[in-house]
């Protein structure tokens, strides 16, 4: 019996000792032998690390209004494995195809989906693209699909996961969208400034991993390793968007009107060439590209055209500096033979208008003037190195991708004689502007800028970009004359083919174009590209702009009818957004009106919302009284006025209010604002307020006014800044000298094909 014992406890503590040299070799091989590894399991368990995400730099027009900014979204999941537990596969499927407009086909094949290494399901899968970086309003939907399927189901996890990210917004939509360009979903810059400059916008991410204890409490003694995110670096564009709007607004005006295949229009400072707008139609909305972002294209910078005779600025700027212009010399128009040249050059108008002054042939856009002046004047070399030094051929540097050159063929005579009146050559637009803009301010060909500064918000420091001169084209003198020769072509209401750009009050110089599509090999007879540019005022030029017009449904319009009334319209608002004053007092004689402008209702608006709609309307105003609420305006919403009337909101009772200056004003708008003051008015002469003296008398106050007949419409000093406003153009209607026999360059076919 004891011996029985003996062995069982011999057996029992042998088999003990074997368990414990097993346990001792186990634990030696996990400690020793695998220690790292299972030191490093162990520690990712104790170890936390989260992404620290650097946002992108915003970019913002001239005064700081945002064109695109990061904000927040979300990024839809699933959970396969989730939704099979809970079976909820044909539920999540069909919520999903609602909410966010996928395939059922596509979706069930997510929340299917299973590996193909042990056929386990997937325990997350994106849907994109339709779930990617969505907005909160969105999220907030489904979120509470996902709560009320979990309530329903009384599944705690119902498989759809939403998880916190960045996305581009762009809150101006559609505005500058071209220029601006956008990010795609998955976050990479495609087009415009988003893509020029990515590498100084984006961000760049940081880190932070600490070690935590079993209730996620970061351990003192633990390891820590941080790096902070960066932020993009903030860029403040050239562009005013006040004046971006005023060129979209006339773009669109000009596609409601010849629908044509696209509109292109740049406003730019002649003095720095700093681009204050640069608009195409059709265009797009950044938010939502996917929608037609093959209207993101960017034609300012990338399409090229035969410009027609907006070219002639060039040569004659080329004439003028040599010497060989001289205005009032005579010529034969009609046309011209040159030797070398198999065909006879033509004026727009065929048996020309007899013999007359190169001037009037400036005026008129003849070709023959210009052959003369370019081809037999200057000669192939010299007109080509004036072609060359005011940019063509060349790009313009400025800071956006994938600018095209252009050419110029001067092979055979045809071509150099073609070239002379802007056939045979391309240009962009962009190359059109800056060479204008070297007419306009002195000689100077400047780089085109389209970014004001830089900011980097880690250091602080903000670099701004100085104005780039490229090289002196031509003198000051001869820049001062073409600008006078120019303006004639704008302010003879008879004979110049720009006249339909005449701004009343305002000295502007410009030049029609209206330029033979090539089709194939051979110049179209009804497609055209129609085109004007100018800059204003002369004398201290302040805007220069361009617009062009890639066929117009109406192969009988040109320059001076389509793109001369959008030039007059985007210019006149600049220039009272600017607060230029006229260079002269309007005359009410005269035979071309000015535009008017519609005066919104503004009556119980807040302040700030009434100053924005007269900003947008590029109105002049006056607020009377330091009150929240418009109580009442003078002129009444819906008041047809004078560009430069000046509208006054009132915002206190009137025992509070001072008088404001009046000047300018109609006698009755000077009574009611006298009424609604309880100011009694005595009044000298009449016409409009010229001037006011504020006096006491008894304890009441007088205001004398003195009125003078008007030498125009009433004017008002700019006492505003504004938008564009609802312009009535009565020269809409009116028909173009060629139309009326005069052979201006309003239907300018200058279809001297060359050889």
């Amino acid at each position: 019996m004891k011996k029985r014992i003996r062995l069982r406890t011999l057996l029992f503590g042998g088999v003990m000792t074997l368990l414990f040299l097993v346990l001792i070799s186990r634990i030696y091989y996990v400690q020793v032998v695998n220690g790292a590894f299972w030191y490093e399991k162990a520690k990712s368990r104790w170890s936390a690390n989260e992404v620290l995400v650097g946002k992108r730099g915003t970019i913002t027009d001239r005064d700081g209004n945002v064109f695109a900014m990061d904000t927040m979204a979300y990024n839809v999941a699933v959970n396969p494995q989730a939704i099979h537990d809970a079976d909820l596969v044909e539920e999540v499927v069909d919520g999903l195809h609602e909410l966010l407009g996928k395939s059922k086909e596509e979706l069930r094949k997510l929340v299917t989906a299973k590996k193909e290494s042990d056929g386990k399901f997937y325990l997350v899968r994106e849907i994109r693209p339709e779930g990617l970086k969505i907005d909160k309003s969105l999220a907030d939907k489904l979120k509470q699909f996902r709560d009320e399927l979990s309530k329903e189901k009384e599944v705690y996890d119902v498989g759809i996961i939403l998880t916190e990210d960045l996305k581009r917004y762009y809150p101006r939509n559609a505005l500058a969208s071209q220029l601006v360009g956008y990010l795609d979903r998955e976050g990479v810059a495609m087009t415009g400034v988003e893509a020029f400059f990515d590498e100084q916008l984006k961000g760049e991410n940081g880190f932070v991993n600490y070690e935590k204890d079993g209730k996620r409490v970061q351990l003192s003694e633990g390891d820590f390793e941080y790096k902070p995110a960066q932020d993009g670096q903030n860029i403040k564009l050239t562009i005013d968007s006040d004046i971006q709007h005023y060129v979209e607004e006339a773009l669109n005006e000009i596609v409601k009107k010849y629908a044509p295949k696209s509109a292109t229009a740049i406003a730019a400072d002649p003095q720095t060439m700093e681009i204050l707008a640069m608009a195409n139609t059709p265009t797009y909305n950044p938010n939502t590209y996917w929608q037609n972002n093959l209207n993101s294209y960017n034609h300012a910078i990338k399409s090229l055209y035969e410009p027609g005779s907006t070219f002639k600025i060039v040569t004659l700027a080329a004439a003028v500096e040599e010497g060989v212009f001289d205005p009032n010399e005579m010529y034969k128009s009609g046309q011209i033979t040159l030797k070398g040249v198999p065909k006879p050059i033509r004026d727009i108008k065929r048996e020309g208008w007899g013999t007359i002054s190169f001037l009037d042939g400036l005026k008129h856009s003849s070709n023959v003037a210009f052959v003369k002046l370019g081809y037999e004047r200057l000669g192939a070399d010299k007109l080509r190195e004036y072609i060359t030094n005011f940019g063509f051929g060349q790009k313009t540097n400025i800071q956006l991708s994938n600018e095209l050159t252009g050419s110029i063929r001067f092979q055979y005579p045809s071509e150099v004689a073609n070239a002379t009146f802007g056939q045979g050559v391309t240009v962009t637009p962009i190359q059109q502007v800056a060479a204008v803009a070297a007419v306009a301010n002195g000689g100077r060909l400047l780089q085109p800028q389209i970014v004001k500064s830089i900011t980097d918000p880690t250091t602080k420091t903000t670099t701004e970009i100085e104005p780039k001169v490229v090289r002196q084209v031509i003198s000051k003198e001869t820049s001062k004359l073409v600008g006078e020769y120019l303006e004639q072509v704008v302010s003879d209401q008879v004979n110049g083919s720009g006249k339909n750009a005449y701004i009343e009050g305002y000295r502007v110089a410009g030049k029609t174009g209206t330029a033979q599509k090539v089709i194939g090999k051979d110049y179209s007879s009804t497609k055209f590209v129609v085109s004007f540019i100018g800059y204003a005022p002369v004398d201290d030029p302040k805007i220069v702009v361009y617009v062009v017009v890639d066929e117009p449904n109406d192969p009988l319009v040109g320059g001076g009818k389509v793109a001369a009334p959008a030039f007059k319209q985007i210019v006149l608002k600049s220039l009272r957004k600017m607060g230029v004053a006229p260079n002269y007092k309007t005359d009410s004689n005269t035979e071309k009106k000015e535009v008017s402008v519609v005066i919104p209702d503004l009556s119980e608006l807040k302040v700030a919302q009434a100053k924005a709609e007269l900003a947008a309307k590029a109105i002049n105003y006056e607020l009377i009284g330091n009150g929240a609420t418009v109580l009442q305006q003078i002129p009444a919403g819906g008041s047809i006025v004078h560009p430069t009337q000046r509208v006054y909101l009132i915002t206190e009772q009137r025992d509070k209010l001072a008088v404001p200056d009046m000047t300018g004003v109609s006698l009755r708008d000077a009574l009611e604002i006298t009424s609604l003051l309880g100011v009694r008015v005595i009044t000298e002469g009449q016409g409009y307020v010229v001037s006011q003296k504020v006096e006491e008398q008894n304890g009441k106050r007088i205001v004398r006014i003195v009125l003078q007949p008007p030498a125009g419409g009433p004017g008002g000093a700019a006492a505003g800044t504004g938008s564009e406003g609802d312009a009535i153009d009565t020269e809409d209607a009116e028909q173009s000298g060629a139309e009326q026999g005069q052979g201006t360059e309003d239907t300018e076919k200058e279809g001297n094909t060359p050889e």
